[in-house]
């Protein structure tokens, strides 16, 4: 049976707290240039905290394919949703940093200096037309699928409970409506109140930490989920919860002090 108490779940309450800071944290800094290109510029903060979120979404995905693999009972498609899925939060993480390019001091090659918008080693800020791969294609469709996830599907699921349940047939799960609204409301925030050519940023970080909450919170802890969990006892999964609420406010940490070791400052 779903564990219904969505927000008051450590996990969920903490991925809320960090974006809520984040927005916070943005607003105290719009005043100042240089510490907002700290906050949202390259290596900064927000991208090193998307970073991380996406590394650990992957590492929990892959943990989640295992485990249904070593037990039996798990559909193909199931299993390979949850492969696809780990293997596609990693390329997002390792895009996100130009794999580790920047870090390294690697020369981009040539194809991706007269092809990259911004002359890196990366693919979603690949030239397509007047824009990038980036904007012009995966934002839209990062668009639409959010949309879809967070909230149309959530919200039919609350009359059609079979919804739900096709939805982690497919080895998938829903969001709590409740973190989704308020995830979509400080999207939606961060582009009103935030005066910045990359308050995109602010989104898409938005978006890594709900994620990296949801995922583990449906998995692992069973909040809005109707199948069986990777952990059985309770009283394991809400010792796990409050360990992983812990270390997801760690990573906030981390993600500052590898902006500030990357050198990220003003523009």
């Amino acid at each position: 049976m779903a564990n219904r108490k969505w927000l008051t779940h450590p996990v969920i309450a903490t991925g809320i707290a960090i974006n809520v800071f984040i927005m916070a944290w943005a607003i105290i800094w719009s005043g100042d240039t240089a510490k907002l290109w700290r906050l949202l510029g390259e290596d900064g903060i927000v991208e090193w905290m998307q970073f991380l979120c996406f590394t650990v979404i992957a590492g929990l995905l892959a943990f989640a394919f295992s485990e249904r693999l070593k037990r039996g009972g798990a559909s193909w498609l199931e299993l390979l949703a949850l492969a696809g899925l780990s293997a596609l939060c990693a390329l997002a993480a390792l895009e996100e940093i130009s794999w580790f390019q920047r870090i390294l001091g690697i020369q981009s090659p040539e194809f991706f200096v007269a092809n990259n918008r911004q002359a890196e080693t990366n693919l979603h800020n690949l030239a397509v037309g007047s824009g990038s791969l980036h904007k012009n294609v995966l934002l839209k469709l990062i668009f639409i699928a959010g949309i879809t996830h967070n909230l149309i599907l959530p919200i039919v699921a609350r009359t059609k409970p079979g919804v739900r349940r096709w939805v982690e047939s497919l080895g998938l799960y829903l969001p709590p409506l409740s973190a989704s609204v308020i995830y979509l409301v400080l999207v939606a925030l961060s582009h009103l109140l935030i005066e910045h050519p990359r308050k995109g940023e602010l989104g898409e970080t938005f978006g890594a930490v709900h994620y990296l909450a949801t995922v583990f919170a449906a998995y692992f802890a069973g909040v809005a989920y109707e199948r069986p969990t990777l952990f059985e006892n309770a009283a394991d999964i809400r010792r796990l919860s409050k360990l992983f609420a812990m270390w997801m406010a760690f990573l906030l940490l981390v993600g500052w002090l590898l902006s500030a070791g990357a050198g990220a400052t003003g523009a």
